[in-house]
């Protein structure tokens, strides 16, 4: 007798459960971690569990670096108590005996933390943040993601300890507490009450920056519309422009006029007046009926459509195409894809801030994995969307001391009221992802890593970045969190093509919106031929050399050269409705 009709008959049960039944059994699943997330803030306990796991039983199978740790405390806390006595002998003054901050940590920067006993105090806290670094890393047999995550984790509960987060540890709350007379309490109060009530309506306070109004307000049109994506041209203001137009491709992960801010902060107008025909894709805001929109559908419907009605519209043969962050991914994608199937309507493509190997996407894997992205699917499975929310929180995470502990300082502490910019009036402004496309972004790229592989297939058939043969400008931002410049420089090992790599000071999106004149910045950059010999990163920087100000004129530069001759401006599209268009609006 078969197996299968044993277990049936003999056991009265069915050898496999229906389909139906199946699925109800998942969608079971799915609802308790859908719950599980909602009460964990979206971060899978198991994920957790199984670092933390990881590291504990292998500190306790290494005796000798427990020893190590062992001797370490000791010699700390030996050089913590000759520091304080040193500040004794020397009337509060300390020598430069003790432990330096990291260049990025700017929390005890103030002069008056060197007076006695902040010094002691504050020595003490980086002390054992070096302690904790050490005994959560080089630990042999733990994982490299485990360690990370459990590194990250203690990071992160030390920084709620700090002594810069209590006022009566921190010299610059009591001194602003003694000069206001208390009245910095009294403010911060206000500002958490405002925080308060615009988390709990959903309704952000009056800022002085608007769509429409003061945040992309270069003059253009809608002049395609479907059921993802809203497509702008704009309006041109030279006599000639280049032949070949330019594309934007921003990532659905933000709102598209990050590119066009106010007007001295815009690429959108800058490139427009240098005599470019600019459109942009401005993406829908997804609810959950768009739950089954995927990445495929992203690429068809987003720039593949563009590109349609960008050549219909100018009667240009080839378009320039830029792509954003999560957009220079998809661009990747869409131009491997036009190689191999013989579409040569890319000019050329330029990339910001953006990955196409996956494999060290920095600090956002430590949100990647397994169990992490299981919990992130049954989230949005329930909802049909990752809730903007869910990103934000993320984001705030990985930056936890500039946007978190350095925002309460502020604002709760010293009671000062926030200055918002157009930055950061877009970046309060966010999206939402729907759940196909994610799920398949998270897994396909991030776990699996098959763009890189040579596995990513469109229509039923692989693609390959090495058929891209169009010139490449790739821009990477030194103090990138999202993208790191070391990932986004990788594009010289995955393509066949030349490739220009310029990094520039700044972030994932202060790196990118760097006007002309704007201050303190610099910015490398390089070529690489096709037939070139491979360049490591860490070569290419320290040999590169470093020019100052604004990164735009040399991209502007390298976009001339490929961009075609000056001829007359080519008609405006059929206007839908000015822009910024209806999807940007949508919250």
């Amino acid at each position: 007798m078969a197996p299968e009709r044993l277990a049936s008959g003999w056991l009265g049960i069915p050898a496999s459960p229906h389909p139906r039944h199946e699925d109800a059994g998942k969608n079971l699943d799915r609802v308790l971690q859908a719950g599980i997330g909602r009460f964990t803030g979206g971060i899978s306990p198991a994920a957790i569990w199984m670092a933390y796991v990881d590291w504990i039983i292998h500190l306790h199978l290494s005796p000798a670096k427990q020893e190590e740790l062992l001797l370490d405390a000791w010699n700390k806390l030996g050089r913590w108590n000759e520091y304080g006595w040193d500040l004794a002998r020397h009337a509060g003054q300390a020598h430069d005996t003790g432990v330096r901050p990291l260049p990025q940590d700017k929390r005890f920067i103030d002069p008056t933390w060197q007076q006695w006993p902040f010094n002691v105090a504050y020595q003490g806290f980086l002390m054992t943040q070096q302690w904790w670094h050490r005994a959560t890393t080089d630990i042999s047999g733990v994982s490299r993601h485990h360690e990370d995550v459990v590194t990250f984790g203690a990071r992160q509960l030390l920084d709620m300890l700090s002594p810069s987060n209590f006022p009566i540890t921190n010299p610059v709350v009591l001194h602003e507490t003694i000069r206001s007379g208390g009245l910095n309490f009294w403010r911060g109060a206000v500002n958490a009450i405002n925080d308060w009530k615009e988390e709990i309506t959903g309704k952000p306070s009056e800022q002085p920056y608007k769509v429409g109004e003061t945040l992309a307000v270069t003059p253009g049109n809608v002049v395609f519309r479907n059921r993802l994506i809203e497509l702008i041209q704009y309006t041109p203001t030279t006599p000639t422009v280049h032949a070949v137009p330019v594309l934007f491709i921003p990532a659905w992960i933000m709102k598209y006029y990050i590119l066009d801010l106010s007007p001295h902060n815009s690429l959108v107008r800058y490139l427009v007046g240098k005599g470019y025909t600019v459109f942009m894709i401005s993406w829908k805001n997804p609810h959950a009926n768009d739950r089954d929109f995927s990445m495929n559908d992203y690429r068809e419907l987003g720039v593949m459509a563009a590109v349609n009605a960008i050549c219909s519209i100018t009667g240009a043969p080839r378009v320039s195409a830029v792509g954003y962050c999560l957009g220079g991914t998809l661009l990747s994608i869409a131009a491997a894809t036009m190689a191999r199937d013989g579409d040569q309507r890319l000019a050329n493509m330029t990339l910001f801030a953006s990955q196409v190997d996956f494999k060290e996407p920095g600090e956002l894997s430590l949100f990647i994995d397994e169990s992490q992205v299981a919990l992130l699917e049954s989230i949005m499975w329930e909802k049909g969307y990752l809730d903007s929310k869910q990103m934000a929180g993320a984001f705030h995470i990985l930056r936890s001391n500039d946007l978190i502990w350095s925002r309460r300082l502020n604002q709760y502490l010293l009671g000062r009221t926030e200055t918002v910019n157009d930055l950061m009036a877009w970046n309060t402004d966010t999206t939402r992802m729907p759940y196909r496309m994610h799920t398949e972004y998270l897994r396909d790229l991030f776990l699996e890593n098959k763009l890189a592989e040579g596995r990513y297939e469109v229509s039923g058939q692989p693609i390959a970045l090495t058929d891209i043969r169009v010139p490449i400008f790739s821009v990477g931002t030194l103090t990138d969190h999202v993208a790191p410049w070391r990932s986004a420089y990788k594009i010289h090992l995955l393509t066949d093509t030349d490739v220009t790599f310029l990094l520039t000071s700044g972030g994932h999106n202060a790196g990118v919106v760097s006007p002309p004149g704007h201050p303190n910045r610099r910015y490398q950059v390089g070529t690489s031929a096709h037939h070139a010999p491979y360049i490591d990163p860490e070569i290419w920087h320290a040999n590169t050399p470093s020019n100052e100000d604004s990164w735009w004129p040399e991209w502007e530069n390298w976009m001339a050269a490929r961009s075609g001759d000056l001829v007359m401006p080519p008609r405006m599209g059929k206007a839908l409705c000015d822009a910024p268009g209806t999807y940007v609006l949508q919250s």
